[in-house]
């Protein structure tokens, strides 16, 4: 049987979302898609509950609980208030839209954003193809050696020289987006960012972003507590 856990206290946040959503994903750790989405709720104060199937569980609800749900029977879904919501990245720009926060004001400060996003989209789906191979053990090092220094060297030469970037520690300088949690995740899927960051060394831009996401107020708490899983 799936687990399910409810966190958290009701908040404006919840207010301005429209509820307490609930989240349905694989029992990965803190880890995928899904757990992006988890952070946005955790740095935003939402509660949630947290509905997680383990992967030997896993094909028989997509045939049937995901399948009534999402018609491409992919995860994360989200139900709130009735309605079920799909596709981790719209999801997130979607609660960025209702809270009024995690997305840029101007129009460059959204490009920006939009872009870093689609760079650690092309980098998961790369990443997720080599960790998953059949052929893992030869596939995953040669993804280390090739394609993650690529996008780690695309992703710092972005964040060192966009003016916007070069006036904080996100993505877009002071103030946190939707993009800083995607490239953060997938930093931290590739075991990057943990052990103070160590495997950001060669990359001090990414490594302050980093630095600074994991020291919002909330996100620390998270990481300290039960719910963060590795």
């Amino acid at each position: 049987m799936p687990s399910t856990k409810t966190y958290g206290t009701p908040s404006a946040a919840n207010k301005a979302i429209g509820g307490e959503p609930t989240i349905h994903y694989l029992d990965f750790a803190s880890r995928g898609r899904g757990q992006v989405v988890r952070l946005l709720w955790e740095d935003a104060g939402i509660a949630y509950t947290d509905i997680r199937y383990d992967f030997d569980e896993y094909p028989e609800y997509k045939k049937t609980v995901i399948a009534e749900k999402n018609p491409t029977t992919t995860l994360p879904v989200i139900e709130l208030n009735g309605k079920v919501l799909t596709q981790s990245y719209a999801i997130l720009r979607h609660f960025a839209r209702q809270l009024g926060e995690y997305d840029g004001e101007t129009e460059e400060e959204k490009y920006l954003a939009d872009m870093i996003c689609d760079i650690g989209s092309d980098w998961r789906t790369l990443f997720v193809n080599a960790f998953f191979s059949p052929d893992k053990d030869e596939a995953y090092p040669k993804h280390q050696e090739t394609d993650r220094n690529r996008f780690l060297k695309a992703l710092e030469t972005h964040l060192s020289s966009h003016d916007l970037s070069r006036q904080g520690p996100y993505v877009i300088g002071e103030k946190v987006t939707y993009a800083d949690l995607v490239i953060y995740q997938v930093m931290h899927d590739e075991n990057l960012t943990q052990d103070g960051g160590k495997g950001l060394q060669e990359y001090p831009r990414l490594k302050q972003l980093v630095d600074a996401f994991e020291g919002r107020p909330n996100v620390q708490k998270f990481l300290e507590s039960e719910r963060y899983l590795g």
